[in-house]
Protein backbone atom coordinates (compact mmCIF):
# COMPACT_ATOMS: atom_id res chain seq x y z
CA UNK A 1 0.00 0.00 0.00
CA UNK A 2 1.40 3.42 -0.93
CA UNK A 3 1.79 6.24 1.56
CA UNK A 4 -1.19 8.03 0.06
CA UNK A 5 -3.34 4.95 0.55
CA UNK A 6 -2.49 4.46 4.20
CA UNK A 7 -4.96 5.28 6.93
CA UNK A 8 -3.96 8.72 8.27
CA UNK A 9 -4.70 7.48 11.77
CA UNK A 10 -1.89 4.93 11.43
CA UNK A 11 0.81 7.36 10.34
CA UNK A 12 3.19 8.60 13.02
CA UNK A 13 4.72 11.98 13.61
CA UNK A 14 8.07 10.27 14.14
CA UNK A 15 8.10 9.24 10.51
CA UNK A 16 7.17 12.74 9.45
CA UNK A 17 9.99 14.30 11.49
CA UNK A 18 12.48 11.78 10.12
CA UNK A 19 11.43 12.57 6.57
CA UNK A 20 11.75 16.27 7.33
CA UNK A 21 15.30 15.89 8.58
CA UNK A 22 16.26 14.14 5.39
CA UNK A 23 14.67 16.59 2.97
CA UNK A 24 14.83 19.99 4.68
CA UNK A 25 12.92 22.23 7.05
CA UNK A 26 9.99 22.76 4.70
CA UNK A 27 9.24 19.04 4.70
CA UNK A 28 9.20 18.91 8.51
CA UNK A 29 5.91 20.78 8.59
CA UNK A 30 4.14 18.38 6.27
CA UNK A 31 6.26 15.49 4.97
CA UNK A 32 3.31 13.80 3.24
CA UNK A 33 0.60 14.58 0.69
CA UNK A 34 -2.98 15.03 1.76
CA UNK A 35 -4.44 11.68 2.85
CA UNK A 36 -6.96 10.04 0.53
CA UNK A 37 -10.62 10.89 1.08
CA UNK A 38 -12.99 8.16 2.24
CA UNK A 39 -16.01 9.81 0.58
CA UNK A 40 -16.74 11.89 -2.50
CA UNK A 41 -17.55 15.59 -2.26
CA UNK A 42 -21.31 15.40 -2.87
CA UNK A 43 -21.65 12.37 -0.61
CA UNK A 44 -19.81 14.23 2.11
CA UNK A 45 -21.97 17.32 1.72
CA UNK A 46 -25.20 15.34 2.04
CA UNK A 47 -24.17 12.92 4.79
CA UNK A 48 -22.15 15.01 7.25
CA UNK A 49 -24.10 14.91 10.48
CA UNK A 50 -23.38 16.73 13.71
CA UNK A 51 -21.41 14.05 15.61
CA UNK A 52 -21.66 14.47 19.39
CA UNK A 53 -20.54 11.03 20.58
CA UNK A 54 -16.89 10.04 20.24
CA UNK A 55 -14.61 7.17 21.05
CA UNK A 56 -11.55 7.84 23.24
CA UNK A 57 -9.26 7.41 20.24
CA UNK A 58 -6.97 10.44 19.85
CA UNK A 59 -6.91 12.28 16.53
CA UNK A 60 -3.42 11.98 14.97
CA UNK A 61 -1.62 15.20 14.18
CA UNK A 62 -1.47 14.35 10.50
CA UNK A 63 -5.26 14.05 10.35
CA UNK A 64 -5.63 17.33 12.26
CA UNK A 65 -3.15 18.93 9.89
CA UNK A 66 -5.17 17.87 6.85
CA UNK A 67 -8.45 19.10 8.37
CA UNK A 68 -7.00 22.48 9.26
CA UNK A 69 -5.31 22.80 5.89
CA UNK A 70 -8.73 22.31 4.29
CA UNK A 71 -10.20 24.86 6.70
CA UNK A 72 -7.65 27.48 5.73
CA UNK A 73 -8.50 27.06 2.04
CA UNK A 74 -11.93 28.61 2.68
CA UNK A 75 -12.88 31.91 1.06
CA UNK A 76 -12.85 35.19 2.98
CA UNK A 77 -13.50 38.82 2.14
CA UNK A 78 -10.70 40.26 -0.01
CA UNK A 79 -8.84 37.02 0.76
CA UNK A 80 -7.72 38.56 4.06
CA UNK A 81 -7.87 35.14 5.74
CA UNK A 82 -8.68 36.59 9.17
CA UNK A 83 -9.52 33.20 10.65
CA UNK A 84 -7.34 31.61 13.33
CA UNK A 85 -7.83 28.26 15.10
CA UNK A 86 -6.95 27.43 18.71
CA UNK A 87 -6.58 23.64 18.92
CA UNK A 88 -7.18 22.07 22.34
CA UNK A 89 -6.16 18.45 22.86
CA UNK A 90 -4.57 17.26 26.09
CA UNK A 91 -2.28 20.01 27.43
CA UNK A 92 -2.92 21.75 30.77
CA UNK A 93 -4.52 24.83 29.21
CA UNK A 94 -6.55 22.61 26.91
CA UNK A 95 -7.88 20.69 29.91
CA UNK A 96 -8.76 23.92 31.72
CA UNK A 97 -10.50 25.33 28.64
CA UNK A 98 -12.46 22.11 28.10
CA UNK A 99 -13.60 22.27 31.73
CA UNK A 100 -14.75 25.87 31.34
CA UNK A 101 -16.69 25.10 28.17
CA UNK A 102 -18.04 21.82 29.54
CA UNK A 103 -19.43 23.53 32.63
CA UNK A 104 -21.04 26.20 30.46
CA UNK A 105 -22.48 23.55 28.14
CA UNK A 106 -24.12 21.72 31.02
CA UNK A 107 -25.66 24.94 32.37
CA UNK A 108 -26.96 26.10 29.00
CA UNK A 109 -28.30 22.69 27.98
CA UNK A 110 -30.04 22.22 31.33
CA UNK A 111 -31.93 25.47 30.81
CA UNK A 112 -32.75 24.69 27.18
CA UNK A 113 -33.92 21.17 28.05
CA UNK A 114 -36.41 22.60 30.51
CA UNK A 115 -37.47 25.67 28.50
CA UNK A 116 -38.00 23.72 25.27
CA UNK A 117 -39.84 20.88 27.00
CA UNK A 118 -37.55 18.06 25.89
CA UNK A 119 -38.95 15.77 28.60
CA UNK A 120 -42.63 16.43 27.92
CA UNK A 121 -44.98 15.42 25.15
CA UNK A 122 -43.28 12.97 22.81
CA UNK A 123 -40.10 13.47 24.87
CA UNK A 124 -41.65 11.26 27.53
CA UNK A 125 -41.52 8.34 25.09
CA UNK A 126 -38.04 6.83 25.32
CA UNK A 127 -37.87 5.84 21.66
CA UNK A 128 -39.11 9.14 20.19
CA UNK A 129 -36.77 11.39 18.15
CA UNK A 130 -37.19 14.10 20.78
CA UNK A 131 -36.12 11.77 23.60
CA UNK A 132 -33.19 10.42 21.59
CA UNK A 133 -32.01 13.96 20.88
CA UNK A 134 -32.20 14.84 24.57
CA UNK A 135 -30.16 11.76 25.54
CA UNK A 136 -27.51 12.49 22.91
CA UNK A 137 -27.20 16.11 24.01
CA UNK A 138 -27.01 15.13 27.67
CA UNK A 139 -24.21 12.68 26.95
CA UNK A 140 -22.47 15.30 24.82
CA UNK A 141 -22.32 17.87 27.61
CA UNK A 142 -21.73 15.36 30.42
CA UNK A 143 -18.64 13.98 28.68
CA UNK A 144 -17.40 17.21 27.14
CA UNK A 145 -14.04 17.15 28.92
CA UNK A 146 -13.27 13.73 27.36
CA UNK A 147 -13.72 14.90 23.76
CA UNK A 148 -10.40 14.26 21.95
CA UNK A 149 -10.16 17.64 20.18
CA UNK A 150 -11.87 20.98 20.74
CA UNK A 151 -11.15 23.80 18.29
CA UNK A 152 -12.00 27.45 18.82
CA UNK A 153 -12.32 29.21 15.44
CA UNK A 154 -11.54 32.90 15.75
CA UNK A 155 -11.95 35.99 13.58
CA UNK A 156 -9.26 38.67 13.79
CA UNK A 157 -11.33 41.80 13.26
CA UNK A 158 -9.94 44.46 10.96
CA UNK A 159 -12.96 46.78 11.27
CA UNK A 160 -15.92 47.33 13.58
CA UNK A 161 -18.24 44.30 13.86
CA UNK A 162 -20.71 43.94 10.99
CA UNK A 163 -23.59 41.52 10.37
CA UNK A 164 -21.66 39.95 7.49
CA UNK A 165 -18.33 39.39 9.21
CA UNK A 166 -19.10 35.73 9.87
CA UNK A 167 -18.71 35.13 6.13
CA UNK A 168 -14.96 35.35 6.71
CA UNK A 169 -14.79 32.62 9.37
CA UNK A 170 -17.78 30.26 9.17
CA UNK A 171 -16.98 28.84 5.70
CA UNK A 172 -13.64 27.74 7.17
CA UNK A 173 -15.51 25.97 9.98
CA UNK A 174 -17.64 24.06 7.46
CA UNK A 175 -14.52 23.12 5.49
CA UNK A 176 -13.06 21.72 8.70
CA UNK A 177 -16.12 19.60 9.45
CA UNK A 178 -16.29 18.29 5.88
CA UNK A 179 -12.60 17.40 5.94
CA UNK A 180 -13.17 15.51 9.19
CA UNK A 181 -15.95 13.57 7.48
CA UNK A 182 -13.67 12.78 4.54
CA UNK A 183 -11.07 11.26 6.87
CA UNK A 184 -13.45 9.14 8.92
CA UNK A 185 -13.89 11.56 11.82
CA UNK A 186 -16.80 13.71 12.90
CA UNK A 187 -17.54 16.95 14.63
CA UNK A 188 -20.15 19.40 15.84
CA UNK A 189 -20.30 23.17 15.88
CA UNK A 190 -21.65 24.80 19.05
CA UNK A 191 -21.70 28.16 20.77
CA UNK A 192 -21.02 26.91 24.30
CA UNK A 193 -17.94 29.17 24.46
CA UNK A 194 -20.01 32.36 24.46
CA UNK A 195 -21.13 31.72 28.04
CA UNK A 196 -17.51 31.79 29.26
CA UNK A 197 -15.98 34.16 26.73
CA UNK A 198 -14.13 36.34 29.24
CA UNK A 199 -12.68 33.36 31.10
CA UNK A 200 -11.49 31.71 27.88
CA UNK A 201 -9.87 34.91 26.66
CA UNK A 202 -7.99 35.28 29.91
CA UNK A 203 -6.89 31.63 29.96
CA UNK A 204 -5.82 31.41 26.32
CA UNK A 205 -4.57 34.95 25.76
CA UNK A 206 -7.06 35.82 23.03
CA UNK A 207 -6.66 39.49 21.96
CA UNK A 208 -9.52 41.90 22.55
CA UNK A 209 -9.97 42.59 18.82
CA UNK A 210 -10.48 38.89 18.07
CA UNK A 211 -13.92 37.26 18.00
CA UNK A 212 -14.12 33.67 19.27
CA UNK A 213 -16.73 32.49 16.78
CA UNK A 214 -17.74 29.12 18.21
CA UNK A 215 -16.65 25.74 19.51
CA UNK A 216 -15.94 22.78 17.22
CA UNK A 217 -15.64 19.31 18.74
CA UNK A 218 -13.82 16.55 16.84
CA UNK A 219 -13.18 12.84 17.24
CA UNK A 220 -13.79 9.36 15.91
CA UNK A 221 -17.58 8.87 15.84
CA UNK A 222 -19.05 6.43 18.34
CA UNK A 223 -22.03 6.30 16.00
CA UNK A 224 -22.01 6.99 12.29
CA UNK A 225 -22.60 9.60 9.65
CA UNK A 226 -25.48 9.17 7.27
CA UNK A 227 -27.95 11.05 5.10
CA UNK A 228 -29.04 14.21 6.88
CA UNK A 229 -32.74 15.06 7.03
CA UNK A 230 -33.84 18.54 6.13
CA UNK A 231 -36.99 20.27 4.92
CA UNK A 232 -38.01 19.65 1.29
CA UNK A 233 -36.03 21.60 -1.28
CA UNK A 234 -39.18 23.19 -2.67
CA UNK A 235 -39.84 24.89 0.70
CA UNK A 236 -36.42 26.52 0.68
CA UNK A 237 -35.84 27.55 -2.93
CA UNK A 238 -37.78 30.27 -4.73
CA UNK A 239 -37.62 31.27 -8.40
CA UNK A 240 -37.84 34.83 -9.76
CA UNK A 241 -39.31 36.32 -6.58
CA UNK A 242 -39.94 35.65 -2.90
CA UNK A 243 -42.32 32.72 -2.68
CA UNK A 244 -42.09 31.95 -6.39
CA UNK A 245 -42.44 28.22 -7.03
CA UNK A 246 -39.41 26.54 -8.64
CA UNK A 247 -40.86 23.50 -10.39
CA UNK A 248 -37.39 21.99 -10.80
CA UNK A 249 -36.55 22.15 -7.07
CA UNK A 250 -37.16 18.46 -6.42
CA UNK A 251 -35.42 16.23 -3.89
CA UNK A 252 -33.56 13.12 -5.12
CA UNK A 253 -35.55 9.87 -4.89
CA UNK A 254 -35.61 8.41 -1.40
CA UNK A 255 -34.84 11.69 0.39
CA UNK A 256 -36.09 11.72 3.98
CA UNK A 257 -37.32 14.96 5.51
CA UNK A 258 -37.37 16.34 9.01
CA UNK A 259 -40.10 17.96 11.06
CA UNK A 260 -37.51 19.81 13.15
CA UNK A 261 -36.90 23.53 12.90
CA UNK A 262 -39.27 26.48 13.04
CA UNK A 263 -42.92 26.10 12.02
CA UNK A 264 -43.31 25.55 8.30
CA UNK A 265 -44.92 28.30 6.25
CA UNK A 266 -48.01 27.64 4.21
CA UNK A 267 -47.23 26.33 0.73
CA UNK A 268 -46.77 29.41 -1.48
CA UNK A 269 -49.37 29.86 -4.16
CA UNK A 270 -48.24 29.67 -7.75
CA UNK A 271 -48.21 32.94 -9.60
CA UNK A 272 -51.65 33.62 -11.01
CA UNK A 273 -53.40 31.30 -8.56
CA UNK A 274 -55.48 32.18 -5.55
CA UNK A 275 -54.73 31.02 -2.02
CA UNK A 276 -54.82 27.27 -1.40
Amino acid sequence: MTRRETDPAQETDAGEVSAGRESGAAETTWAAPLPADTVGLLEGLTTTRAIRRYTDEPVPRQALRAMLFAATRAPSGSNRQPFRFIVLTDGPKAAAAKTLIGQAARRVWSGKRQTDGYDSGSGAQTDSPKARTARAMQQFVDEFERIPVVILPCLVRYRDPTPSEGASVYPACQNLLLAARALGYGGAFTGWNFAVDAELRDLLGVPDDTFVAGTITLGRPAGRHGPVRRRPLAELVYEEEWGGVADWALDPPGTEHTSAGPPRPATPARRGEGPR
